[in-house]
């Protein structure tokens, strides 16, 4: 019996949307993974040579079987703390089988995840697309990684991967092709290359998203450790020829961050370490850690303003103690099986805070910084979360927890919000850590101690290791006997109106404030072009006059001053950071308001402030008993 052409064209429609269906799964329905060694080896070629107009081209074959296919784009990047995979930066996919394309579908409920069905027959895919690549600042996958004349590249940004499969178990084979003429750094290993094509040799789907690559027009290439059987360089790219050169004393300074750190943990955990150092004022300017290379991003005069290079020294450090803490020993929370799992980020007051406090302390043991200027840095600190009015109501562990919140957040209000404070007043929770060790020993034992114990075990190797908030306890306790878990309980979940942590005060030194920036402070206005004035006036404002930022319940939050406006005149004269400051110093000597005329979007007003307290500056002046701090900072030999 025939049936009815509607009928026909209704059946056939309901067929081919019950065959688009078959293959949409939900994210409640995606294959878990299992650990097991996934069929094949996949290959990435990724052609940068139009990376000077921002764009990656990339080109994927996957082995497969016949059925439904889950491809995954990586989501949570380690060292990122959030789900940043900047997957709305992909563009232009297409899916072949036997050269016939294939229909795809974003699944409904992770939008990370790509469903396909593969066809009888077919045993390999092929995968291109486009990642443009972000046109200005930020940091992680919303940054700038190109110009005409360099190109950063996360791997992360540049390939899929299938589901139901431990990344570590699947393999892939990368490729390069760069514009004619451009060098390169990566902790990869060369296969062969051909004309301005490179090809690396196989490495697990885990290893490829921890093996970022720069190259650039202008490339220089620095051994670190001469001589020494693991090596250690520093790659070098920047928009200008100048730019990549580094001083004889800059080298120095940077060989001793790796002799400093070898002799702090007692072992390495790489074959070879690459640091890639990206200096250009066209690219967003931040660090991210990986195992065996670390992608270093900072402005363009780094190498050839002093004071710029100071006020980043720390940057590569930093980077470079990740390959003990957080890359070889990891929160346990923080280790998945794939990119896709959510990673928990409460031991981050670990991860970064610690790893922040011993790039501050190499960065002095190595000479890069002089104790001064270390302590500058610490004064800093201490005033800034001295000064934290947010943690009335939310704690240090908190910052921790809600860190995929905060890392992308908004700006303003930082103080009452409170952002990533792990890492600054992490600092300030190890130096409490190390001065508390040192003292109930009498002197014996450091934190140094418990580095080697912690982390200077099973040298060379290179297989991540997961810990505990009782495992660090339990090192602690082997270090020194005490109440660790109390300890370290009694600052983390503290709120209140003081700073819990005292370490520098054990250390015998006293955070005072007088009406002279330090030496660092000074550097730091001088680079921002602006005024910080948090422990006066209780703000922050730019060279324009535009209010960055604003202490809840201080003197500028009281006029009714809030983030965003624009101080457009002081006391009826056109604004300017000097003048600000004239105004609060001749404040201090009369009764007079300082008066400022404020806009905010189209909308004049005037605030008059009552406050006659002065500048304040941080800095930190020698107190009672031993010089704890400058033993700290001490080069080791």
């Amino acid at each position: 019996m025939l049936m009815p052409r509607y009928r026909l064209i209704t059946l056939a429609v309901a067929t081919a949307l019950s065959m688009s269906a078959s293959f949409i799964a939900s994210a409640a329905d995606l294959p878990a993974p299992v650990d097991q060694p996934y069929a094949g080896t996949l290959t990435v070629a990724v052609d940068l040579t139009d990376a000077p107009k921002k764009i990656f081209r990339v080109n994927e074959t996957i082995p497969v079987t016949p059925g439904p296919l889950t491809l995954y784009y990586p989501k949570w990047i380690p060292g990122e703390h959030a789900p940043s995979g900047p997957i709305q930066n992909v563009a232009g996919v297409v899916i072949k089988a036997n050269g016939k394309q294939l229909a795809w579908r974003r699944d409904l409920r992770e939008m990370y995840a790509l469903n396909v069905q593969v066809p009888d027959g077919v045993s390999q895919i092929e995968l291109s697309f486009q990642f443009l690549s972000p046109g200005d600042g930020g940091e992680f996958g919303a940054s700038a990684s190109s110009t005409p004349n360099l190109v950063d590249i996360e791997f992360n940004q540049t390939a899929f991967y299938p589901a139901g499969h431990f990344t570590r178990q699947i393999n892939i084979q990368p490729s390069v092709t760069l514009p004619a003429g451009w060098k390169f750094g990566t902790a990869m290993e060369i296969a062969s290359q051909s004309g301005n094509t490179t090809q690396f040799k196989p490495l697990h789907f885990n290893n490829l998203v921890d093996s970022p690559l720069i190259a650039g027009k202008y490339f220089n290439r620095v051994d670190l450790d001469p001589g020494a059987k693991v090596p250690v360089h520093l790659n070098v790219v920047g928009d200008e020829a100048d730019d990549v050169k580094i001083s004889d004393k800059q080298l120095a300074g940077q060989r001793a961050v790796v002799q400093q750190t070898a002799r702090l943990f007692g072992a390495h955990h790489y074959d070879h370490y690459d640091f890639l150092l990206t200096l250009s004022d066209h690219t967003g300017h931040f660090g991210l850690e990986h195992h065996q290379s670390s992608d270093d991003r900072l402005p363009a005069n780094f190498f050839t303003d002093d004071t710029m290079h100071m006020l980043a020294a720390s940057l590569m450090p930093h980077e470079y103690v990740h390959s003990w803490n957080g890359k070889y020993r990891r929160p346990a929370d923080l280790w998945t099986p794939t990119f896709m799992e959510p990673m928990q980020d409460d031991l981050l007051w670990v991860y970064e805070g610690l790893t922040d406090y011993w790039c501050g302390v190499l960065t002095a043991r190595s000479g890069l910084w002089t104790p001064a200027q270390y302590r500058d840095s610490m004064a800093s600190i201490a005033a800034q979360m001295s000064y934290r009015t947010g943690r009335s109501w939310r704690s240090l562990q908190d910052t921790a927890d809600a860190a995929p919140l905060t890392y992308f957040g908004g700006g303003g209000w930082g103080n009452w919000r409170r952002g990533t404070d792990f890492y600054p007043e992490g600092q300030l929770l190890w130096l409490d850590v190390d001065t508390q060790i040192r003292e109930l020993s009498g002197g014996k034992r450091s934190l140094d101690d418990f580095a080697r114990a912690f982390y200077g075990i099973e040298n060379g190797s290179y297989v991540t290791k997961t810990y505990t908030f009782d495992d660090i306890v339990g090192t602690l306790n082997q270090v020194q006997k005490y109440d660790w878990a109390k300890f370290l309980r009694d600052r983390l979940d503290y709120t209140g109106d003081t700073l819990p942590e005292h370490g520098i005060e054990n250390g015998g030194w006293q955070l005072v404030y007088t009406d002279k920036p330090n030496d660092t402070d000074k550097a730091a206005d001088k680079i921002r072009h602006g005024a910080n004035l948090a422990y006066s006036l209780g703000m922050s404002v730019s060279a324009k006059g535009e209010v960055r930022d604003v202490q809840w319940g201080g003197p500028a939050f009281n006029a009714g001053l809030v983030p965003d406006l624009t101080i457009v005149a002081v006391n009826g004269k056109d604004f300017s950071p000097d003048g600000l400051k004239d105004a609060v110093t001749a404040a201090k000597t009369g009764n007079a308001s300082i008066e400022l005329l404020v806009k905010n979007v189209d909308v004049y007003s005037t605030v008059k402030l009552d406050y006659h307290g002065g500048l304040k500056y941080p800095h930190l002046v020698r107190a009672k008993g031993k010089d704890v701090i400058g033993e700290i900072t001490t080069a080791r030999k």
